[in-house]
């Protein structure tokens, strides 16, 4: 019974302190609201109640959150509507609210002025370490329309640019005096641009080549989108005061840094959690020193054509999109196969060889066409021997003749006729060869190109990640909690990866000129290559998923690869041009045997006529005469005998050089099974590295955070951090390129087998299906 009363008795004390805990009512002061807006104060709010805890039960009324859309006046009403309601502190927020609350002599209840205000608008002096005013504070950043400007000014070399302001705050505040002063400063001019709407914003951009948005807190994320959409496709460089939320959208720099947000409204919850426990805002710290830090949206900054300054990359960090969008083209596979077959100059060449061979076969048929040549002669004869020539050699004569040789047989012509369709032949399997290789090296390209861009990417994440740890290490330094060595160990990663970064983009040009060289377009095209998934697009069309399920059983994997040695001797253009070379070689080894001592049989014909006959011996003697035309036909008949034994050489080179072929053919079947069958071997390694990629990947960012974190309360040491930094940016690279190596050795092994599936209509490769499904049912 006594331990029953005294159970009752601590549950009444509890419910009575529950009953007695402090109420604080915080009211809110704001310029302007916006969507974008409401969940930032719901995070502040969080963050206040969080870090007040059990001290007091902080409220929100929703009829204290009041808006001044820019009006002083409202402003100052507002105010006075916070004083004379329940509201227990006042959060103000904004320029207006600043210049209203910062007039003031006097704070009848505790107010907190925070978040805009500008070190150029704003005469504060933020070398106070507290307000000393009683009831008043303000955090104050250390930023200023200056140093932005100074850091654009480095970025772009602007010579005018455009500064962009809502225009109430241009018509309340003395903005033009301002610029003026620090624009003289930065030996350049500048165009205020204030709008009510962004189409105001749009129609004052024609005389500036940068813009500066010195305003816009209250912008809509579409909205944001939509002006960074404008200065890019204008080729303005942009940059902004606000957060790093704005680069994402598309903005091309802001000096914010990612973290400021988060320390601004921690600030804000202690100060009010300060004044709860009985601390007096005047005695409270006012500066916040926030870590003021370039960001720069990659992608943006390409597209308005700013080279990113490797001078400036050691204090830069890069977001954006993962493509080029100054690129004339952006490459699918398909696309680089299509253009290879039409535009390579290499496979134009070879294909040259194909009609060179065409010639020689025409050269040769040739010689069974008749030969028909003109002559004509002008004779002068001695005059004496003309005079007793009975008119048969007169002195002065012309006269002409037409020949006609036409060859009727010839074992030799015959045989070169079929030798050089033969070869033909072999030429035109040598240029399906080179198609192969030509598209399989193209593809290639594009996949390497892929590989050296996830590269770029990964190691300009790592370089932002060393960046951090280089932030972490020097906190833990000033707060005695590591050694120096840690910052300069971490400086000397700093400079180490800045230089594998640059080098990764410019191995990623590399990539791109040796993609143009291949396709045959201008070296400096600015060319992009889009990314290749096994489940999106074409991958997933042409089903190389089916691949991995194919050689994922090893009931199907034997039979597969046996079914691809088939088809790929069936298929090779190699195998087929050695044949043709072969039937060239038996065809000069019968030339050289038994067709030997077949006859030639040519036919000859010859008119002849004289034109003309002048001088002595003209005239032929009475009962002679003259004949001025006369013919001929002739047919010749020839038997080789014996040709200083060339013929008996001529066999023996040919049995030679067919048992070369024949060697070569089985060399190159063994080539091709051993291809075949290893291309399939690398495709096994290949699938399991994608899935073990991914494991890997996920491991390694875990081990790296669970590291870092440790690393922040000095649990590890520096070197642990750093292996576990070094073991996750290996493990992007292995997932990055896992699928893109998957794919070049399924396209190498498809040149094995003398077959792209992407050159081939849905309908063929359904017969290639069906082939392998009939195969297994012989076996």
């Amino acid at each position: 019974m006594k331990k029953f009363v005294l159970i009752l008795s601590l549950l009444s004390t509890v419910f009575l302190v529950a009953q007695q805990k402090r109420i604080v009512n915080v009211g809110i002061l704001l310029d302007q609201q916006a969507t974008e807006l409401a969940p930032l104060l719901k995070e502040l709010q969080v963050q206040i109640q969080t870090v007040v805890g059990e001290d007091a039960l902080v409220r929100f009324p929703e009829k204290s959150l009041l808006i001044n859309d820019y009006d002083t006046a409202l402003a100052k009403a507002q105010y006075k509507t916070l004083l004379a309601n329940e509201t227990d502190i006042v959060l103000a927020f904004g320029i207006v609210n600043g210049l209203v609350l910062s007039q003031r002599t006097s704070y009848p209840k505790p107010t907190v002025l925070f978040g805009a205000l500008n070190q150029d608008l704003h005469k504060i002096d933020i070398s106070k370490r507290t307000s000393g005013i009683e009831n008043f504070t303000y955090l104050v950043d250390s930023q200023s329309f200056l140093s932005d400007l100074k850091k654009f000014k480095e970025l772009t070399n602007f010579k005018r640019v455009g500064i962009i302001m809502e225009k109430k705050i241009v018509d309340l505040l003395p903005i033009t005096q301002l610029f003026a002063s620090e624009l003289e400063k930065l030996d350049a001019a500048y165009k205020l641009i204030s709008y009510s709407r962004l189409q105001d914003i749009e129609d004052q951009l024609s005389d500036v080549d940068a813009v500066y948005l010195a305003g816009g807190f209250f912008l809509k994320r579409e909205e944001v989108k939509s002006l960074a959409t404008l200065f890019i496709d204008k080729k303005i460089p942009s940059f902004t005061i606000n957060d790093l939320e704005y680069v994402r959208a598309g903005i091309m720099a802001s000096n914010q840094s990612e973290d400021n947000l988060d320390q601004f409204f921690r600030r804000v919850a202690i100060t009010i959690e300060q004044f709860i426990a009985g601390k007096s805002l005047a005695e409270l710290p006012v500066y916040i020193d926030y870590n003021s830090r370039l960001t720069v949206n990659y992608t943006t900054a390409k597209a308005v054509g700013v080279p990113i300054k490797y001078s400036l990359i050691n204090d830069t960090d890069f977001v954006g999109e993962e493509y080029d969008p100054n690129a004339e083209q952006t490459y699918t596979l398909q696309s680089v196969m299509d253009q290879v077959l039409t535009a390579n100059l290499g496979l134009k060449a070879t294909e040259k060889d194909v009609a060179l061979s065409e010639q020689q076969v025409q050269t040769a048929k040739s010689n069974f066409l008749p030969s028909v040549s003109a002559a004509a002669t002008g004779t002068y004869v001695d005059p004496r021997l003309a005079a007793i020539s009975n008119g048969q050699s007169p002195e002065f004569s012309t006269a002409g003749n037409i020949t006609l040789q036409q060859t009727v047989f010839s074992a030799s012509a015959g045989a070169n006729i079929t030798v050089q369709e033969a070869l033909k032949k072999a030429q035109t399997e040598n240029y399906k060869t080179e198609v192969l290789n030509t598209v399989f090296n193209a593809s290639n390209a594009y996949f390497n190109a892929l590989i050296l861009k996830a590269n770029a990417q990964v190691r300009m994440r790592n370089l932002d990640l060393t960046k951090r740890n280089l932030q972490i290490a020097t906190e833990n330094f000033e707060a005695g909690e590591a050694g120096k060595s840690d910052v300069l160990r971490f400086r000397s990663e700093l400079a180490q990866n800045t230089q594998a970064m640059i080098e990764a983009i410019n191995q990623l040009e590399q990539g791109f000129v040796s993609l143009n060289q291949l396709l045959n377009n201008p070296i400096e095209r600015a060319i992009d290559v889009e990314d290749a998934e096994l489940d999106k697009g074409l991958y997933k069309d042409y089903n190389y998923q089916q691949l991995t399920e194919l050689l994922d059983s090893p009931t199907t994997r034997e039979p597969f690869i046996a079914f691809l040695i088939e088809e790929a001797k069936k298929n090779a253009p190699e195998l087929k041009s050695l044949q043709f070379n072969l039937q060239a070689t038996e065809r000069n080894m019968r030339l050289s045997g038994s067709d030997r001592f077949l006859p030639t049989v040519a036919l000859q014909g010859q008119y002849n006529h004289t034109f003309s006959r002048h001088g002595k011996g003209t005239t032929p003697l009475p009962g002679f005469s003259v004949l001025n035309s006369n013919y001929n036909v002739a047919l010749n008949v020839s038997i080789p005998i014996f040709n200083r034994n060339q013929n008996t050489i001529n066999l023996q080179t040919a049995k030679i050089q067919k048992e070369q072929i024949e060697l070569n053919r089985a060399n190159s079947e063994l080539n091709i099974a051993a291809n075949v069958r290893n291309g399939v071997l690398n495709l096994v390694n290949q699938v399991s590295n994608i899935e073990l990629s991914k494991v890997s990947e996920q491991t390694a960012q875990e081990a790296l955070e669970l590291t870092q974190a440790s690393y922040k309360e000095g649990a590890v040491t520096v070197i642990q951090l750093i292996d576990a930094q070094n073991n996750y940016i290996n493990a992007q690279l292995a997932k990055a390129n896992a699928v893109y190596n998957f794919l070049i050795n399924a396209l190498q092994l498809e040149r094995n087998i003398g077959y792209f599936f992407l050159l081939h209509s849905p309908e063929e490769n359904q017969n290639f299906t069906q082939r392998f499904k009939e195969y297994l049912l012989k076996k």
